[in-house]
């Protein structure tokens, strides 16, 4: 079942007005660039890297620098305004979409798209992940290939359905 993740309070991406006020008056920024930079995040919907972010924040401030968008997408995941994607020895990739979902990531393009799934939502972790620490959320990343790259040439081999479980 898919959920609506445009719905007010469920996955919404529209920051809170007190968020929105923290983020206004941080001394570091004009009050402008981290709302830019909020929106490109969330109008992509496709977790883009901070590279990309500043590329589409350039197109209407074209004197913002790539270290600002950098402080400024840690500023907003530390106010909860985004998460983060990808192990942190990759390059990181934000989202805007607050609300339980997961990813599906396209090995050869890097194209990241949300989904979800009640039925990966109610997984009950094994017992063991208690020995390594508290859980505070839990996403799972499918990674394949996507449709437009699989048309592009031809598919990696997939293991038939009753091998995979």
């Amino acid at each position: 079942m898919q959920r609506n993740p445009t719905k007010p309070g469920v996955g919404s991406t529209q920051p809170t007005k007190c968020k929105v006020a923290q983020v206004r008056t941080n001394s570091h920024l004009s009050k402008w660039q981290p709302m830019e930079i909020f929106r490109e995040v969330a109008q992509t919907g496709d977790h883009p890297e901070a590279e990309r972010v500043h590329q589409g924040v350039r197109e209407r401030m074209p004197t913002i620098s790539l270290d600002t968008v950098y402080r400024t997408l840690w500023l907003l995941k530390d106010l909860g305004l985004i998460n983060t994607l990808g192990p942190l020895r990759e390059r990181t990739r934000f989202d805007a979409n607050l609300s339980r979902h997961h990813h599906f990531v396209c090995i050869r393009c890097g194209l990241t798209r949300d989904f979800y799934s009640d039925e990966l939502d109610e997984l009950r972790l094994p017992e063991a992940v208690k020995d390594f620490g508290y859980v505070e959320t839990t996403q799972l990343e499918v990674k394949g290939v996507c449709l437009k790259c699989a048309a592009r040439g031809k598919k990696p081999n997939q293991p038939s359905q009753k091998n995979r479980r």
